[in-house]
């Protein structure tokens, strides 16, 4: 059990917990900034939690569900209020509803995560401040206080888990439901060199090409919310071409950003792209949360060896913004 002391204070209205870890706090700053680390231990272990938005940046968001035996989901939201990379988290933690909007009916809190080194590893402290004494009973006896401890007894197998903290892992596709897929890989290099290699005409096509062979000659790149963008691939024998065109949603320079997809020519549904950069010890954390229109657009996707491609482009991503200045 990672967890030596938990202090309730009715007078403060704070539920504090401590828990100590035998890893350095880089290593357990990762498992929270890591959509694929923290919805292994988020939720106890009879509800698992998925994590569809996880922006950990001041003002950003993040979104999760937790499923329950009876297939029921109970979701989530963090709104970000600080991050100080490998020391403290502060958020605004609700209920949500399925569109992330909070869910009125039930309590907020207001929580801050603390990380620090110890002679043996490292120590995280969470101290949840309640709105009210009614509110902080009520969330206790909906189990709160269980639901915390069940969720921490799960962290030491994700934080031995070196496999998935190692830098450099090849691209990761993995299906969150029928219609969502998250791509993750973390880039050497920071966040602002992997933004500014997304958004200037000149440097795209050096690294968006996918497998060898194929060039990028049209990027018209979207400046500004509300404004389109246009991709094409060449073949280099010029026997094949293909592109992709969308709009920009939503942007927040240079940790975040929502642009739709559809394939140039074809009348079908867009899909939605998440971008999130959140900057990690070695490197940047890239994200991209793809939601499909449907399950079976989704396999046809993935089985033309999306990943693979993917990876080829993200390979020379970073061997870009490792040799930038």
């Amino acid at each position: 059990m990672p967890i030596t002391e938990v202090i309730s204070n009715a007078q403060e209205l704070t539920l504090t917990v401590i828990a100590d870890y035998p890893v350095p706090v880089e290593r357990l700053w990762v498992a929270y900034a890591d959509p694929r680390q923290i919805e292994r231990f988020w939720g106890p272990k009879e509800w698992p939690a998925t994590f569809t938005r996880h922006d950990m940046a001041v003002g950003g968001e993040s979104h999760y569900h937790m499923t329950g035996p009876d297939g029921h989901a109970s979701r989530g939201r963090f709104r970000y209020l600080a991050v100080e990379p490998n020391h403290r988290i502060e958020v605004e933690d609700c209920f949500a509803d399925e569109t992330g909007a909070p869910n009125e009916a039930l309590p907020s809190m207001h929580m801050v995560f603390r990380f620090e080194g110890t002679p043996t590893g490292s120590r995280f402290t969470s101290i949840t401040t309640f709105p009210s004494l009614e509110s902080m009973e009520q969330l206790v006896q909906m189990g709160m206080l269980e639901g915390t401890r069940s969720a921490m007894e799960q962290i030491d197998d994700v934080l031995a888990d070196l496999a998935s903290f190692a830098a450099g892992c090849s691209t990761e596709a993995q299906l969150l439901n029928d219609t969502q897929v998250r791509v993750s890989r973390v880039i050497r290099g920071t966040v602002e060199q992997v933004w500014r290699a997304h958004h200037e005409p000149a440097l795209m096509p050096r690294w968006l090409t996918g497998p060898h062979g194929w060039t990028m000659p049209v990027c018209e790149l979207a400046r500004a919310v509300g404004e389109r963008y246009r991709f094409e691939w060449a073949s280099d024998d010029g026997t094949q071409r293909f592109g992709f065109e969308g709009a920009l949603l939503e942007s927040m320079a240079p940790v975040r950003e929502v642009t739709t997809e559809q394939m140039i020519g074809t009348d079908g549904p867009a899909t939605r792209n998440e971008l999130t950069l959140v900057p990690l010890r070695e490197g940047t954390l890239l994200s991209l949360l793809i939601t499909y229109p449907s399950k079976e657009l989704r396999d046809m996707i993935l089985g033309t060896g999306m990943t693979a491609g993917m990876e080829a482009s993200y390979a020379r991503l970073e061997q870009l913004v490792e040799s930038a200045p």
